[in-house]
Formats: C-alpha cells, structure tokens, sequence
C-alpha cells in the first residue's frame, strides 16, 4: 500500500531591469539512487525563448544546462513530479564481513575512488574535542553511524537559517546551532576523520501527517509539508550509500528525495549560474498534493467504499448462476500432527514413522465429512530441491 504525492516546486527571479544571463545549471531533478520512486517529472522554464541540456555530472547528478539567448526580466523554473511513497526499511541491508564492524578498512581499489569523499578541512580546536569524545572501539558499524547521528542531532540545535552558503564546522559547534545544511556538512567532516567516507546530499524532503497519534513518543508534523533539504550519505562496503540526517537522528526515509550529491556543498547546489549586476527578487513557493491513497490499516475503507464491494460482488454472483457457472475452491492444506509437532516429519523430512498413517486417516475423515462417495486421490505432490522424488499429495 502507498500514497502518490504530487509535488510542485516554483523558483522564481525578477530583475530591476533586462538582464543577461550566463548558463544556468539547476540540479532539481531525483537522483538515479533515490529509493523512492519517482513515477513522473518535468520541469518548466521561463522565459520560454531558452534552449535546456540535460547531462550527468562526473558524480552522476542529472543536471539541466539553461541558456536564455537574450534579456531577460525574470527567470522561472517549476519541478512537478509525483513520488510514490512506499515505506521501506533504511536498515535493509547487508554490510560486507570486513565493513560489520568498525573500525574497517576500505579495500584498495575502492578507497581509491573515494578519495574525494574522505578529503579533510582543517580542524578547529572545537572538532577536535568533538572528536576526541568518540569511542572508536570494536563495535558493530549500523550501531555505531546511529548512535553518532543521534549524538549529533542532540548536540546541535536545527534553526531556519536564510543567509547562503555553509558553516564552518567550529561556527556550529561554537553555537550548538545549524540549519540542515550546516549539519550534514558538519557530520560529513566527523564521518571522514573517523576513515568514513561521506557526502554532502540536497534534496526534497515529504513528511505527511499521520493517518493516528502516536502512541507513546512524538506524532511527527500535524500537515503534509515538502521543502528543501540537505543530510549526509555514507559510503559502506556491501550496502553502499547509506542516508543519515543529523536534523532527525533519523537514517533517511522515503521522505528522503535526493537531487544532487557531491563531495562540498557547492558541488549540490540546487542552481548555479551567473547574471549582470543588479538587484533581484527572489521567491520560491512549494505544496504537495495527496493524489492517490489506497486503504490500508490505518486509513480504511469509508461505509460508502464497502457497500460499492458488496454490490459489485452481488451482481458477479448473479451473472454467474445466470449462466449456470459453479465454483468450487482447491488448494493444498498443509497438516501437522498435534503430537511430536518438532519430530522431522512435520519440519524438514518427506517421510517419518507416522505421517502416512494419520494423513491417510485424515483425508478418509475429510471425505466422509465434505465429500461423502468421494474419490481419495494418493499422487505425487511439490518436488523440492535436493530431494529425489516429489512428496506425495493426498
């Protein structure tokens, strides 16, 4: 079960006067890694007299290359896209043997091409002490990169924070305060001192409102909302990137939508580009839409939706005994013993000591109670792997 959202996402510039523009690069478009599922996109440019290219980055981020031949004044670019946003489990996955525990060791080859996701900053005196508080003994690595996460999320204190660019490591630790940016950089750094290799991610993150309350522990937003964001991705040997938000504590989720992923912030900046001298209005708006919803536990069927089913139902039925259609239902139930429910048997063995016995009295009471003058059928059942005749079905 899933729910489709649709989300719109307008970045707008008005300039005081017709402008040119260089090449803009706009890195909106989902990520090939991204988990959840991207069931459509497009993006739209104004003025419409532009010409678009879409390329990769050498870091695989899909990018879109605009050029505006002439002046301009405004530029405008809307995302829609529609997510399916099927839960799935962050911790599914399998570590390879010499990554399950940390301290580890990359192999050779691939600590090779993640040199430029283990380059160092210089450290400050704040880090450092940050750092020296680790416990780096052996320990399982999930437990580990969790653990630090939480640490950091209770360490720093998340603040909407409009001013461009990132801050400095020592700034956020100095403050204990940091928009999502400022803190998955931060996390990003302490990840490649400890030998972990980490990246810098941007991306749209959905959170929807809870179809209940929780029942101990926060509820989470009490709207459906959508905006930009940033968090972290490490690199593990067997799983791959992994998603961790120091904004949460959280490993990332199917709210999580990745844009652009890179080795600095600048590297993932959602549009890069230049313009001439001037002032400009900037504005940006986003909204998501509940398009499809399907029933589920939490979220049933209304009175009016059960009623349709049984209707439905009924008038499949009475077309069915119009034409004189029978059904009957098959299958293979599957018995086992009451006694000696353990004994091989019952579990893993074709054949045992009392199996055939009591699967020939039962199918005799089966018929006498369901089918009396019936025909008892004893053949060949499912063959399974590694044995050398099927199983007899009864």
């Amino acid at each position: 079960m899933s729910i489709h959202v649709a989300l719109t996402h307008e970045t707008r510039y008005r300039y005081d006067r017709l402008a040119t523009q260089g090449p803009q690069v706009v890195r909106l478009r989902p990520a090939p890694h991204s988990r959840t599922r991207i069931l459509s996109y497009s993006l739209r440019v104004e003025p419409a007299e532009h010409f678009l290219n879409w390329q990769q980055d050498p870091l695989g981020n899909y990018l879109a290359r605009i050029v505006v031949p002439g002046k301009t004044a405004e530029f405008r670019l809307q995302v829609d896209l529609v997510a399916e946003m099927a839960v799935f489990n962050p911790f599914d996955f399998f570590l390879e043997p010499e990554a399950e525990q940390y301290p580890f060791a990359y192999e050779q080859r691939i600590a090779k091409e993640l040199e430029p996701y283990l380059e160092l900053e210089s450290a400050g005196p704040l880090l450092t002490e940050w750092l020296r508080r680790i416990d780096r003994g052996p320990v399982a690595t999930v437990d580990f990169l969790v653990e630090l996460n939480r640490q950091l999320h209770q360490h720093v204190d998340y603040v909407i924070r409009m001013e461009p660019g990132v801050q400095t490591c020592e700034q956020t630790l100095s403050s204990r305060k940091g928009s999502c940016r400022d803190s998955a950089w931060l996390l990003v750094q302490i990840l490649r001192r400890l030998g972990i290799a980490a990246r810098f991610v941007s991306g749209y993150l959905i959170q929807l409102k809870p179809d209940v309350a929780a029942l101990d522990g926060p509820s989470g937003t009490d709207k459906d909302f959508t905006d930009l964001h940033a968090w972290t991705e490490v690199y593990l040997p067997g799983a791959g990137w992994v998603g961790l938000d120091a904004t949460s504590g959280l490993l990332a989720g199917e709210g999580h939508i990745p844009l652009a992923c890179a080795p600095h912030p600048s590297g993932a900046a959602p549009i890069t580009g230049m313009t001439d001298a001037g002032n400009a209005e900037f504005s940006f708006a986003m909204h998501i839409e509940r398009i499809v919803e399907t029933p589920r536990v939490t979220y049933p069927y209304t009175e009016d939706e059960w009623a349709a089913i049984d209707t439905l139902g009924r008038s499949v039925d009475e077309r069915l005994e119009e034409g004189d259609v029978r059904l009957t239902m098959g299958g293979e139930p599957t018995f086992v013993a009451i006694d000696g429910v353990d004994a091989p048997e019952w579990n893993t063995a074709a054949h045992g000591p009392h199996k055939r016995a009591l699967a020939a009295t039962l199918i005799g009471r089966l018929r006498d109670r369901f089918a009396p003058g019936g025909l008892l059928h004893f053949g060949q059942g499912k063959w399974y792997p590694g044995e050398s005749l099927p199983r007899w079905a009864f």
